[in-house]
């Protein structure tokens, strides 16, 4: 035996936004046996297919329009509003579980195109919350996930900038930073998490104290490459895994302490799982 002593970090694990959604979809299974999904309920496969198994049913947008009469779980990432307008003509009932930051972000982000502001979002292309985002603006908005996206001499002199509620705070004020170096008035809007930002200090803290950390975290999660990194940067001894199965015990030395910690979509269940797995080398 390796003598490994395994410690779960407990701030890891769903935020409040995810937990309300997956209590909402075990509730509705328990009473009726199944459930509709709009897209993943959370980034993380291990927790869908245990979700799956109890009769969830995940679909998407063009599954979507073919359903009828049905009752639809909207997950914590949010929906633009063409999905709700959907909903009324098909004869949905759409159990919303969008998370409330989210949503205030929705209101803040409609308020300002209905005040005709220019808005950017910094943003993952293509994921969940920023589609739901761009839906307030008609598409109108600009999303980047990075500042080389943009040309910086061809932007408006004025801008309203947001941000999808997961993004590392510090790149966020970097981002404005550069803007404001270039002489653009940016009307900026911090709208991100902090819940999850706050795990930024607290994991880096974390990673701190051990000789290995083990990340465990779905390859969907945004915020899972983020807080990985925010690890690996302050512990190269970090390794990602998706599940136990991938644990390696080559990585390991004899009294190794070991961390584990993962995003606000890895649920605890799965870290205890790699916990079990560790202590058996």
């Amino acid at each position: 035996m390796m003598n490994l002593r395994v410690y779960i970090d407990q701030h890891s694990g769903f935020c409040f936004g995810v937990v309300y959604a997956i209590e909402m979809a075990e509730e509705i299974l328990e009473e009726q046996g199944y459930l509709y999904c709009l897209g993943d309920i959370v980034h993380n496969d291990e927790e869908v297919n245990r979700l799956t198994n109890k009769g969830l049913r995940i679909i998407d947008h063009d599954q979507l329009r073919n359903l009828r009469d049905e009752k639809v779980l909207i997950r914590a990432h949010g929906e633009p509003p063409s999905t709700y307008e959907l909903a009324i003509h098909n004869n949905l009932t759409l159990i919303d579980a969008s998370c409330p930051v989210v949503l205030k972000l929705q209101n803040r982000i409609k308020n300002s195109y209905d005040k005709d502001e220019t808005i950017y979002i910094y943003g993952k292309h293509g994921h969940a919350e920023v589609i739901g985002l761009l839906g307030q603006t008609s598409n109108n908005a600009v999303v980047f996930q990075d500042i080389s996206e943009l040309d910086l001499d061809a932007l408006p002199k004025n801008l309203t900038l947001y941000s999808q509620t997961t993004k590392s705070t510090d790149k966020f004020y970097e981002i404005n930073q550069i803007l404001r170096e270039k002489g653009i008035t940016v009307n900026t809007n911090d709208t991100i998490c902090r819940q999850v930002s706050n795990r930024d200090k607290e994991l880096r803290d974390f990673a701190d104290k051990f000789d290995k950390i083990v990340f465990v975290s779905g390859t969907k999660s945004s915020n899972g490459k983020v807080l990985y990194n925010v690890c690996k940067d302050k512990n190269p001894n970090t390794y990602f895994v998706s599940n136990s199965d991938q644990v390696d015990k080559a990585w390991f030395n004899e009294n190794d302490t070991v961390g584990i910690c993962g995003a606000t979509s890895t649920p605890m269940w799965l870290m205890e799982e790699v916990k079990n797995r560790l202590q058996t080398f």
